[in-house]
């Protein structure tokens, strides 16, 4: 099948709001997308505007809520945390049950581990998918699908450019992770980390040349990875950021396309 217009939503951590400002500001352009393929923090982005709601309006599922309401801390076996009430705030939030039932097709992409192999899931229960496409190892014990074991899919394909490019006549590329700050902190989680944003950005960069639209936002650095009570300030930040792409554009080449 043919798209018109896919989007491909890059890992991010709590830079991941800022995906749901570049979609409002592209929905203003009418820009508007057939299908959504999302890593990690683009998955979870991406699953509550395939599910019927405005970008803007996604804020409000996660406004009260903090790091803690979504995450269980754990024994560290397999990970610091588990994403158990992740699934359960997106199965009692979301309207659809399975990827298939939501109302823009989306493809969620997470590493198998087990396999050592990109899995794109177009199928199955929503929660757990998005679940496997966020854990970031260390951090986040792995998600068990069908028997095996999935973590973020930022260790492999951080934009997921692939699998929209040969169905659609234009891919819209959102990379919330462009660069990285030159200060870390020197603990287990700070380490994990920055180690996580070498891989993010090693594999990331030969699939930004592959989109024909490009939109970074490159001021989310202050933010910690905890700090949900943020969401709305890093959404601003996505939305200028895209304004700005998209003016620059239409200014210089009188279209928004590459």
């Amino acid at each position: 099948m043919k798209y018109q217009v896919g989007y491909a939503l890059s890992g991010g951590f709590i830079k991941g709001f800022a995906h749901l400002g570049v979609m409002q500001a592209l929905l203003e352009y009418n820009v508007k997308p057939d299908i959504i393929a999302g890593v990690s923090a683009g998955a979870l982005a991406a699953v509550f505007y395939a599910d019927g709601n405005e970008p803007y309006k996604v804020l409000d599922f996660f406004s009260g809520h903090k790091f803690q309401d979504l995450t269980k801390w754990v024994l560290p076996k397999k990970g610091l945390f588990d994403l158990s009430e992740l699934v359960e705030f997106l199965e009692s939030n979301l309207k659809a049950k399975n990827l298939e039932e939501l109302q823009i097709p989306l493809i969620v992409t997470a590493t198998d581990l087990d396999h050592g192999r990109v899995t794109h899931f177009r199928k199955g229960p929503i929660g757990p998918r998005i679940a496997a496409s966020c854990s970031m190892p260390i951090l986040f014990a792995p998600v068990n699908i069908d028997g095996v074991n999935y973590v973020d899919g930022g260790v492999l394909m951080n934009l997921p450019v692939g699998p929209l490019r040969k169905s659609c006549e234009k891919v819209v590329g959102v990379n919330v992770s462009p660069l990285m700050a030159k200060e870390y902190k020197k603990n287990l989680i700070g380490i994990a980390m920055r180690s996580f944003h070498f891989m993010l950005r090693a594999n990331t960069l030969p699939a930004t040349e592959r989109c024909d639209m490009l939109i970074e936002p490159y001021n989310l650095y202050g933010y910690s990875n905890t700090e949900l009570e943020k969401a709305e300030e890093i959404f601003e930040q996505g939305y200028n950021a895209a304004n700005e792409v998209i003016d620059h554009l239409l200014a210089e080449k009188g279209t928004i396309w590459r």
